[in-house]
């Protein structure tokens, strides 16, 4: 499995399928897990037809941390290709300013960590996503 990260644009928007938010909640990472799942994850998930995918993050950030007040940028476009499959996602990362209530969908906790919980759902992917928001991050101000 490989995992490539490009400038915003590279990617055609027509092949971008997912939405991955980095997010952070008074310093702390944020992170969700799944009901069928003991494992944690970054909050994100899949574009939806005819979804702008700057909504598919919105949408995804709060259905998945209920986050209602928020700054959410765009960061890069990547991708994840295993054997003869390449799917392309866009990272953001948000500041979330205040939770509501969890939607009763799919994520059953969300939880503040001071560093990524090493029990990753993607652990191949999540650490390196997570690294280059954190990269990205240093070398420009939202």
């Amino acid at each position: 499995m490989v995992v490539d990260f490009y400038d915003i644009g590279t990617i055609d928007n027509e092949k971008l399928e997912y939405a991955v938010i980095c997010c952070i909640y008074k310093g702390k990472f944020v992170f969700v897990r799944h009901k069928e799942r003991e494992t944690w994850e970054i909050p994100g998930g899949r574009r939806e037809i005819g979804e702008v995918i700057e909504e598919t993050g919105k949408r995804e950030l709060e259905e998945e941390t209920g986050a209602k007040q928020f700054s959410i940028h765009k960061v890069c476009d990547y991708s994840v290709s295993r054997e003869e499959k390449t799917s392309y996602g866009r990272l953001f990362y948000s500041e979330i300013e205040v939770f509501g209530d969890l939607p009763n969908m799919e994520i059953e906790e969300v939880r503040l960590f001071n560093e990524m919980p090493t029990n990753l759902t993607y652990p191949e992917i999540q650490p390196l996503i997570h690294r280059k928001v954190i990269e990205l991050k240093a070398n420009r101000k939202w």
